[in-house]
């Protein structure tokens, strides 16, 4: 749960249901990607608000879980520019306490991706089974593995370990979107160029990162291309990468690009290919950031939005 300052001064805030898998998950549905959510909902009143949201969103409810623990939050600082920075509560949380039995033990047959991110992916006891999953579905062979690191370097534990940790799940991932942020957690002697490479030689097929106000980039097999970020009044970045994640995954299943043998689907992006997907992406967080919260567009709303950037 996101706690929000609102207009009314430092020391008022608006609870908003949040967490990037959830807001990722959201915005892929809002766009018509039928979504499941595998997700720990606590068990306090803003588990209750949570539950209400996703299944609002008409995500499917299979993979939402009853926990017996209270829901992590996240105190939303906001700067003059809008960008977010977080002091998190999450020592007793539900969200990363997953138990062997609570995730899939198959997938079926029509899940084309599955993406993985942001806290979870480092924290225990629910870390190794994440890991494990991605290793068996990386070997399967069956579905595109997307992932996003979103690195929260106070509440992921040591650097060193962290850091490994990442980059072994980058190993089983197709997919990586990476911030200029995480690139520099992973990489810090690099340029973004540098890390971007490095990223990619581990594995992955398609490298995208994301760069705030100035844009993106993406690489694949040798080919890179850049977009920059639309022109728009910033209200806050809450939920900004998410949309990002949530519109790529969107415009990639619409390409045939998500799926079984999903090295061969990725295989052979041209420039333009990756200067579609990364202007799809970066119009929808365009459009998250001109209100509060993470509320990333529909749609109705993107098509819109990049119609009017075609016409412009």
């Amino acid at each position: 749960m996101d706690l929000l300052p609102t207009r009314h001064g430092p020391q008022a805030l608006w609870a908003a249901p949040g967490g990037g898998p959830a807001n990722t998950a959201v915005a892929a549905s809002r766009l018509g990607l039928p979504t499941r959510l595998l997700a720990r909902i606590g068990s306090d009143g803003f588990g209750s608000m949570i539950r209400e949201r996703l299944l609002g969103e008409g995500l499917d409810p299979a993979g939402l879980v009853d926990a017996d623990e209270p829901s992590a939050l996240a105190l939303a600082t906001l700067a003059a520019d809008g960008s977010a920075s977080y002091d998190f509560r999450m020592d007793d949380a539900a969200d990363w306490r997953w138990r062997s039995d609570e995730l899939p033990e198959t997938l079926e047959p029509e899940v084309v991706a599955v993406h993985a991110a942001s806290i979870a992916l480092f924290r225990e006891p629910g870390a190794s089974l994440i890991e494990a999953l991605l290793r068996r579905e990386h070997g399967r062979g069956r579905v595109t593995i997307t992932l996003d690191p979103n690195i929260r370097a106070a509440v992921i534990g040591d650097r060193s370990d962290a850091r490994a940790l990442a980059l072994r799940h980058a190993a089983q991932a197709h997919v990586v979107k990476a911030s200029d942020e995480d690139l520099d957690y992973l990489y810090p002697d690099h340029t973004l160029e540098q890390a971007a490479s490095a990223l990619a030689a581990l594995g992955p097929a398609l490298v995208v990162v994301t760069r705030g106000a100035e844009g993106a980039f993406a690489l694949s097999h040798g080919v890179s291309a850049s977009v920059s970020a639309p022109k728009t009044e910033v209200v806050d970045t809450v939920g900004a990468g998410d949309s990002f994640m949530g519109a790529l995954l969107h415009r990639l299943d619409l390409d045939g690009r998500l799926g079984d043998s999903p090295r061969e689907r990725l295989a052979g992006l041209t420039e333009a290919d990756l200067e579609a997907l990364l202007t799809h992406a970066a119009t929808a967080a365009a459009h998250t950031v001109t209100r509060e919260g993470a509320e990333p567009p529909t749609r109705e709303e993107l098509n819109a939005a990049l119609a009017r950037a075609t016409a412009g």
